[in-house]
């Protein structure tokens, strides 16, 4: 019997808990989701529209499905709404000793709303409730992006007692206003009489592509003092996302959420998979271990942990001062951090967007093949 391999043992042991940020129906079927959370202590799913376009883009395993879909004469919508719902229940059926076991906090798999209804709040808030329906299983998680739109979404969702993945977050000011928006729908929820204990969420604050952005305009300036700020400014504001986290999970509205039996919202660091070859590619997991965190790996990152990660106990928490000093350098050097952060979230809901309608063009085509082939 193969084990859990030492880093990721320690890892878990520090208070992280290590989620797959991949899901398939290859993956569900060939035993390995089932295999991961046995040997490399995976205890929580996430998926997006890009990981989604890559599963069911490729047609492998969706093929009888697909043959009854376009039997059916459903709509691509449809096709695509029924498809990546089973996978997400699937993967939620499988996961659900783990939720059990941890009262609800791990065992989750995470299925994002359409991502072209992210500057609509309504939209968002059905599609969240249909998503929830349809999936059908106490462990699934509503990832909803924290847009301008999604904020007053996640807090309206969450009063319905739903358990959410508030996801694309790039800034401390917006993580800040998505922890707003938790306490706000665990105050609306209390306030319907519903118990806090069941609702459960994460807040995932993206890492590598802060990275990306910054590193490139770093090169650009080309000095000494530039370059060696590069691989710096992800990882102080993850920190400094942490030390907002402390703050206002100490604070006397958390308090009086508390006593009612609420959820801390975990942050979540996502976007760990490194993009830059120079760096070490257990960089965001290694350096971001803090307790009550979830790290939310591409398969890639988990194996490269497992082999040669370096956990040494808490990397978060003794960082602040440097993460500030980091981040001031940046804006020292003319980089401005609120347009960046802006940036990111843009191009973040725009690739989703991009993705899902590369999914969406894959199984008109599979529909129309299909469909053909029945006649």
């Amino acid at each position: 019997m193969i084990t859990v391999t030492e880093a990721l043992q320690r890892l878990s042991d520090e208070g992280v808990s290590i989620w797959l940020d991949d899901l398939s129906r290859k993956r569900i079927a060939s035993g390995n989701l089932a295999e991961l959370l046995a040997t490399q202590h995976v205890v929580g799913v996430t998926t997006n529209p890009s990981i989604f376009q890559a599963a069911i883009g490729s047609g492998e395993g969706y093929e009888e499905q697909l043959a009854d879909l376009a039997v059916r004469g459903v709509t691509v919508d449809e096709a695509v709404r029924m498809m990546t719902t089973a996978d997400v229940r699937a993967a939620a059926d499988i996961l659900r000793p783990v939720y059990d076991a941890t009262g609800g906090r791990d065992g989750r798999v995470s299925i994002e709303v359409d991502p072209r209804l992210a500057h609509d709040t309504a939209a968002t808030v059905a599609e969240a409730r249909q998503l929830a329906w349809l999936v059908d299983r106490p462990n699934v998680m509503i990832k909803i992006p924290a847009t301008e739109a999604g904020l007053p979404a996640i807090t309206a969702v969450l009063a319905e007692g739903i358990s959410v993945n508030v996801t694309l977050i790039f800034s401390l000011e917006r993580y800040r206003e998505v922890m707003d928006a938790y306490l706000a729908g665990l105050e609306q929820a209390k306030d319907k009489g519903l118990g806090l204990a069941p609702i459960h969420s994460v807040a995932s604050f993206f890492v590598s592509r802060v990275d990306s952005e910054i590193d490139q305009r770093l090169t650009a300036l080309g000095t000494e003092e530039a370059l060696a700020l590069k691989g710096r400014a992800a990882l102080a504001n993850a920190r400094l996302a942490y030390q907002a986290y402390e703050e206002v999970f100490a604070s006397d509205r958390w308090l009086k959420l508390a006593a009612d039996d609420a959820n801390r919202q975990r942050p979540l660091w996502a976007s760990t998979g490194v993009k830059d070859p120079a760096y070490k590619d257990t960089l965001y997991v290694d350096e971001l271990v803090a307790p009550g965190t979830v790290n939310t790996m591409p398969e890639g990152t988990l194996n490269a942990t497992a082999d040669h990660g370096r956990i040494t106990g808490d990397t978060v928490t003794g960082g602040y001062p440097q993460a500030r000093a980091d981040l001031a350098a940046v804006e020292r050097l003319g980089i401005s951090y609120d347009e960046v952060v802006t940036r990111l979230e843009d191009e973040g809901v725009a690739k989703f967007e991009t993705a899902w309608q590369e999914l969406l063009d894959a199984v008109a085509k599979s529909l129309d093949s299909k469909g053909a082939q029945a006649e």
